[in-house]
C-alpha cells in the first residue's frame, strides 16, 4: 500500500451532548442485544452490493500499523458451498466423535449443535475471513504484519455488527482444523483461515436457545 502524499489530514469528530450520547448508546445496546447466532437460514437472495457494503464496514476496523491484514472471500456459488459443507462436516464429525472433550460437549449441549451444517449450503452467502501473517511485495519479499489476530478479530466484530444492522443474520463458524478452506479457495501461503460467516435471512419461524448474557457486574471491574 503506497503512502499518501499528506500523512496527516484534519479530523472532524462527531460529537453529541451527554444526553444525546446516552440515548444513542442505550438505543444501540438495545438493538445489538437482540443479535443472535442463527443456524437455520432462508435461501432468500441477498443483493451483492449489500454484502459489499458490509465488507467495507468491516474493513474500517483499526489494525496494527494500519496493515489491514485481512482478506474477505465471498462465496455464492452453490457447487463451491457444497464442497465447503462436505469438508466442514468431515472435520466437525471427527470433532464431535472424539476430538472434543466431554466437558466441551456438555457445554455445547444447551445450544443443540451437532456435526451437520446445512446452513453452509442454504445461506445465500458465505464470507470466509483470512488473516495475513505477512504481505508479499512486488519483488517477492515479505513484509510483516502486526497484531494480526487482534486486528482481524476487530474486523470480524465490525462485520457481525454491520450484518445485524442491515437486518441480516449470521453465525461464527470455526470448523477445526480449517485448512481445507485455504485449499478450496486457492489462497496464498501468507493467508490463514480465521472465521467462516454464513450470511442471509433467518428461516421462517426460526428458534434460538433461551440464553442470558452476563450482567454488567459479572463482567466488569471498575477502578
Amino acid at each position: 500500500m503506497a503512502p499518501t502524499a499528506n500523512p496527516f489530514i484534519p479530523y472532524a469528530p462527531v460529537t453529541f451532548s451527554v444526553s444525546e450520547s446516552l440515548e444513542r448508546a442505550s438505543d444501540f445496546y438495545t438493538f445489538m442485544d437482540q443479535r443472535r447466532s442463527i443456524r437455520d437460514f432462508s435461501d432468500k437472495p441477498v443483493p451483492r452490493n449489500l454484502i459489499q457494503k458490509l465488507i467495507l464496514t468491516a474493513a474500517s476496523a483499526p489494525s496494527g500499523a494500519h496493515k489491514q491484514p485481512w482478506t474477505f472471500c465471498v462465496i455464492s456459488d452453490l457447487a463451491l458451498k457444497t464442497q465447503i459443507r462436505a469438508a466442514a462436516e468431515k472435520e466437525e464429525y471427527e470433532s464431535y466423535q472424539g476430538r472434543m472433550s466431554q466437558e466441551w460437549l456438555e457445554d455445547l449441549a444447551p445450544l443443540g449443535t451437532d456435526w451437520q451444517k446445512p446452513f453452509l449450503e442454504t445461506a445465500p452467502w458465505l464470507i470466509v475471513v483470512f488473516k495475513k501473517a505477512y504481505d508479499v511485495q512486488p519483488d517477492g519479499s515479505k513484509r510483516n504484519n502486526y497484531y494480526v489476530s487482534e486486528s482481524v478479530g476487530l474486523a470480524c466484530g465490525f462485520l457481525i455488527s454491520a450484518i445485524h444492522q442491515a437486518g441480516l443474520v449470521t453465525l461464527t463458524h470455526t470448523p477445526s482444523p480449517m485448512n481445507f478452506l485455504s485449499k478450496l479457495l486457492n489462497r496464498p501461503a501468507n493467508e490463514r483461515p480465521f472465521l467462516l460467516l454464513p450470511v442471509g435471512y433467518a428461516a421462517e419461524n426460526v428458534k434460538v436457545p433461551n440464553l442470558a448474557r452476563k450482567s454488567l457486574e459479572e463482567m466488569s471491574v471498575w477502578y
